[in-house]
């Protein structure tokens, strides 16, 4: 790829961002409720999301859709809540810690809560089943947008490898109008296997993600 076609793509992936962010932001109060709740209800009854036994989340932030409803769904279920955690043994990657009800946590250094770092409760992506990706932007191919500092795709840099462990399956969540025709993507980005707003799932794997969940 030139340099200049690089630019250019990166510029555009730039504008994209800026301009998602700020939409998810322009939301009312009340879009958030609405649509957290929404999404709650669609993944709660996802196949997918009822098998799954160690689920990862994320809390919200710049705009994000809130997950807190599907959070409260998976304490009930007593399945096994996960939050990313700066990796302080290799830096840009995340580790996953259990994140229970009432639990304290403390901010990371941009500031976003996460549980009190303890490297013998941390666990690798590949043991949890199902990560709930936060996005800014994506496509209905499965390509993902995100703040852009990589923390996600270095993470899961091994699913590239189709020979290489597959767990866990990715299903980004995130508003109906973050989504774009199409984005520019770049050879790191890891792609998704269903993306699910607040009015729909959107499978993207030819094969059923319920079937490759069962190979698991």
């Amino acid at each position: 790829m030139s340099l200049q076609k690089e630019s250019q793509q990166k510029k555009s992936r730039q504008q994209i961002r800026i301009s998602l962010r700020e939409k998810r932001r322009s939301l009312s109060l009340r879009q958030q409720r609405n649509n957290a709740n929404g999404l709650a209800s669609r993944l709660n009854h996802y196949a997918v999301l009822k098998r799954a036994k160690r689920i990862a989340v994320y809390l919200s932030n710049d705009g994000e859709i809130d997950l807190q409803p599907t959070i409260n769904w998976i304490w009930r279920s007593g399945k096994q809540c996960y939050l990313p955690v700066l990796n302080k043994n290799k830096a840009g990657h995340l580790f996953f810690s259990p994140y229970q009800n009432r639990q304290i946590l403390v901010k990371n250094r941009f500031g976003i809560p996460e549980p009190k770092y303890s490297i013998k409760k941390m666990h690798l992506a590949r043991q949890i089943d199902v990560i709930l990706m936060p996005l800014v932007g994506f496509d209905r191919n499965g390509n993902r947008i995100g703040m852009g500092g990589g923390f996600y795709d270095r993470t899961l840099a091994y699913l590239a490898n189709k020979g290489a462990f597959q767990r866990p399956k990715l299903i980004g969540v995130a508003h109906s109008l973050q989504e774009v025709q199409r984005l520019p993507v770049k050879e790191w980005d890891i792609a998704m296997q269903a993306i699910v707003t607040e009015r729909e799932i959107i499978r993207v794997n030819k094969e059923p993600l319920e079937n490759a969940y069962n190979k698991l």
